[in-house]
């Protein structure tokens, strides 16, 4: 058995801990200052990692290896699974141009721009960051309101901005599923926890669209559509969080924010032309103004819908426990870890949820969308391998920085880190969700940021005295902060709009929209770790 180390460099802890954050050190560099390739990143990170847990912390070699692979294989399932198989199903809706008339039925219902914004921008935008995330929403959302007749900066940063309040959850919930399993809590524990923060989120985040927007008469005119459908959202992502599902979390919030303003009158009504001259300085798609029938609308919607029922199928105790029952455990081989107190790890034995998984139960939705949209298989399956070929240098990210994660976590790394950062006390609450902001801002992923530092945060809460689940949780719903500022989603926004080498005018304006909402974010955990929001947690 490999035994973990808390001071293998000269018995200091200090000494240790600067050592063991080597690897996260290059990773952020060359992402943040060298501006390499996410994947070119991830993999030095890992070999730095490696090189650390081999030599400074005197891991075997063949565990070094085999936590690297168990790193990457938790990568691809679930994880990767869950994101291709959902960009397939939207590759599909493209390709039978269905994505185009459900652009068209979003543009009918409400000619105010302000609300068309909450429409695409923060429901629809939460409902696809809910089924595939990486970049997804802002990419969509931002091309969808530039047809409307939006300008392209206004589009992209109302689009970027929108897509906070749904990452913790995104892709099916890969983010909160990667900080349990890099942590260990229970997911149900993690996902209640961050679904009493990111709502609160959910309430602010509308009133700011519709002021970016159209300034202070947008928030003026509109805030009382935007509030019900903040408050809507809110309720639907902590319920569904708490008692249901954290994979139907962003699902259930989209549709309850998206149904409740549409239900407000005051939504439905025209925009005055003043307005709309104001707001809408593009060009507006033609297209928007042709006719679809209604059988093609349903059929638009349709594979949004079958995601929704084949996943509360999927809640049923019954069926549950049965697709529970698919699920195999391996004994991981060449890997035998214990923690500084000579206890195993959880890490030493493998879960393989092969039906249960999130990605399993996208798959047969999309199947099912395949039929009902009348895509041939031999078509069917050829966009299912053209979007593994378009995600492949994600897919290399995001193993690597799994593995990178593993190495550190199984070889003592991240719990040294942990204890030198405990040193902060009290403190600790305040600087947990930077941390996390700070991760997705370099990343561009929350997932990414969890696994980078979810063991770290998880090791100082316990070494202070604080919740591990409060600090979890912290990491992940601060990252989402930093969604908008990180260099990828920049870069997607500008591409997506055609404002290539405008990612510094984007930045400037979201900024500080950022680092408020961040300010917003530390202050509620900080609450929450003491008797003034202690009532909160569960």
């Amino acid at each position: 058995m490999y035994v973990q180390e808390l001071e293998p460099v000269a018995g200091s802890l200090g000494l240790s801990a600067l050592v063991a954050a080597l690897p996260l050190v290059i990773v952020l560099i060359l992402l943040g200052g060298v501006r390499m390739k996410a994947h070119l990143a991830g993999l030095t990170g890992l070999l730095a990692a490696a090189l650390v847990a081999w030599l400074a912390y005197g891991m075997p070699l063949g565990q070094t290896v085999s936590s690297a692979a168990q790193g990457a294989a938790f990568g691809l399932f679930p994880i990767l699974w869950i994101v291709v198989n959902a960009l397939w199903v939207y590759r599909m809706t493209v390709r039978t141009r269905h994505f185009d008339i459900l652009r068209r039925s979003f543009g009918r219902l409400s000619d105010d721009p302000r609300i068309q914004a909450l429409v695409v921008a923060f429901c629809f935008g939460a409902l696809l960051e809910a089924l595939a995330g990486f970049g997804a929403p802002v990419a969509i959302c931002s091309v969808m309101l530039v047809a409307l007749g939006f300008d392209p900066v206004r589009a992209a940063v109302v689009a970027l901005v929108a897509n906070t309040a749904p990452v913790a959850f995104g892709a099916m919930g890969t983010p909160v599923v990667t900080l349990a399993q890099v942590t260990g809590l229970p997911l149900d524990d993690v996902a209640s926890v961050v679904g009493r923060q990111t709502p609160l989120l959910a309430l602010v985040v509308p009133l700011v669209l519709v002021w970016l927007v159209d300034g202070r008469r947008g928030l003026r005119e509109t805030w009382v559509p935007a509030l019900v459908c903040g408050i809507a959202f809110a309720i639907a992502q902590f319920a569904a969080s708490n008692y249901v599902s954290a994979q139907l979390a962003d699902i259930g919030a989209a549709l309850a924010g998206a149904g409740a303003l549409v239900a407000v009158p005051q939504a439905r009504r025209a925009a005055a032309e003043p307005v709309r001259v104001a707001v809408l300085t593009g060009v507006r798609s033609e297209d928007l103004d042709e006719n679809d029938p209604r059988g093609e609308v349903v059929r638009a919607y349709a594979p949004y819908a079958l995601i929704v029922v084949i996943f509360s199928v999927g809640q049923i105790p019954a069926v549950k426990d049965w697709l529970a029952g698919a699920t195999q455990m391996y004994d991981w081989p060449f890997l035998n870890v214990g923690n500084a107190d000579g206890d195993l790890v959880s890490a030493n034995v493998f879960t393989w949820p092969i039906v249960s998984t999130g990605g399993t139960l996208v798959l047969l939705a999309g199947i099912c969308t395949a039929v009902v949209l009348k895509v041939h298989a031999r078509v069917a399956v050829r966009e299912w391998a053209a979007t593994v070929h378009e995600l492949r240098f994600a897919i290399l990210t995001v193993t690597s920085v799994l593995a990178l994660a593993f190495v550190m976590n199984l070889s003592g790394q991240a719990a040294t880190i942990g204890h030198f950062v405990a040193a902060a006390g009290a403190g600790l609450a305040f600087l947990s969700p930077v941390l996390g902001w700070f991760g997705v801002a370099v990343s561009g992923s929350d997932t990414s940021a969890n696994a980078l530092f979810g063991a770290l945060q998880v090791t100082a809460a316990r070494e202070s005295g604080l919740s591990p689940e409060l600090l979890a949780a912290a990491n992940s719903s601060g990252g989402v902060l930093g969604k908008m500022i990180s260099p990828q989603n920049l870069t997607i926004a500008c591409a997506a709009v055609g404002l290539a080498g405008r990612e510094g005018d984007l930045l400037r304006k979201v900024l500080p929209w950022s680092i408020g909402l961040l300010l917003v974010m530390c202050l509620i955990v900080v609450g929450q770790s003491s008797p003034v929001l202690g009532w909160m947690l569960p």
